[in-house]
């Protein structure tokens, strides 16, 4: 088979849909096949999902693969690809890179989603061509994926991108990891919802705006909510998205400073819905980071969007399989 005939399948497992993608050598989409995630059948009822979706794809390229890449939101071993837990899934300890590889018979690698995506990003994404670059994805949750000297960084125990989980103010607000003051707790999606269902609470007047956008229930104000807020110039929704800017300002800051990437890419569904974030986030950063640390740096809005997830997981199989420049 010719290089550019090559082609690999990359899945994105997430807790409500498993989609599962023909990539070609060049990270170009050229199938897509989805399916609901049968959370409740457990790890054996997703297996044969992706079995028959990924032998549907098979028939319709009329070659085999030259190998699997998972993305799963979760921790993963990093030798033999156990999902040691995914909370949206309720795994523990599942061998699941081994059991679809005997399932397909075919070479299978399993890793965490945000560094999937990172991959798509670095090789086909806002990050091509760079070999020094940080992905920051600001979504439900925060995560990202850290390239140094061409190299995706793994760490000791394959834990290494966990952006979100960096301190930025030692008593703030309680993280979804247990500990005070995480990025996430600023900036995720859940945490932006969370502080403004309490605004609200504390100051109905103050919030009537929010109250409106949501249809009078203060449990569906969301991320959302508050940047339709934003759009229509209600005033706590502004300050509300002033202190998540802050918050990425200071995040941004502190991993250019220790990584002095060339680019920092944004992505996720707190971007998307803001996309004007990647320009103060620029600014900000710029001012508040090192001078030699941010020199040289371009802070870019990530490229691939949603099919980050699947075209990255199918680029990590065909580096691994294939033995790429990577």
């Amino acid at each position: 088979m010719n290089r550019k005939d090559e082609w690999t399948v990359g899945v994105d497992l997430g807790g409500t849909k498993v989609e599962i993608a023909q990539v070609d050598s060049d990270g170009r989409l050229v199938r897509r096949l989805k399916c609901r995630t049968n959370v409740k059948g457990g790890p054996k009822a997703v297996e044969r999902d992706i079995v028959d979706l990924t032998r549907e794809l098979k028939e319709l390229a009329s070659s085999s693969p030259v190998g699997i890449g998972v993305g799963i939101a979760g921790q993963i071993d990093p030798q033999e690809g156990v999902v040691v837990f995914a909370p949206n899934l309720s795994w523990h300890d599942v061998p699941f890179q081994s059991d679809l590889r005997k399932a397909l018979e075919l070479p299978v690698v399993v890793t965490n989603d945000v560094r999937a995506a990172a991959w798509g990003e670095w090789l086909h994404g806002a990050g091509e061509g760079c070999d020094d670059l940080i992905c920051l994805f600001v979504g439900t949750g925060v995560g990202g994926g850290v390239v140094s000297g061409g190299r995706m960084l793994t760490g000791c125990s394959n834990a290494a991108g966990e952006l979100g989980h960096m301190t930025i103010e030692l008593n703030g607000p309680i993280c979804t990891c247990g500990q005070r003051g995480c990025l996430e707790a600023f900036a995720g999606g859940w945490a932006i919802a969370k502080t403004a269902q309490e605004a609200v609470s504390s100051d109905p007047a103050a919030g009537a705006m929010l109250m409106k956008l949501a249809g009078g229930t203060p449990d569906n104000i969301t991320a959302k909510t508050v940047s339709e807020g934003a759009r229509a110039r209600d005033p706590l929704s502004l300050r509300l998205l002033e202190r998540v800017g802050h918050a990425l300002i200071a995040g941004a800051s502190t991993i250019v400073n220790a990584f002095n990437p060339c680019r920092l890419i944004l992505g996720g569904g707190v971007i998307d819905g803001l996309p004007e974030l990647v320009d103060h986030i620029d600014r900000g950063t710029q001012k508040r980071a090192l001078p030699a640390a941010a020199k040289s740096l371009q802070v870019l809005r990530a490229r691939l969007g949603n099919d980050a997830g699947v075209v990255g997981a199918a680029t990590l199989a065909l580096q691994t399989f294939k033995g790429g420049d990577h």
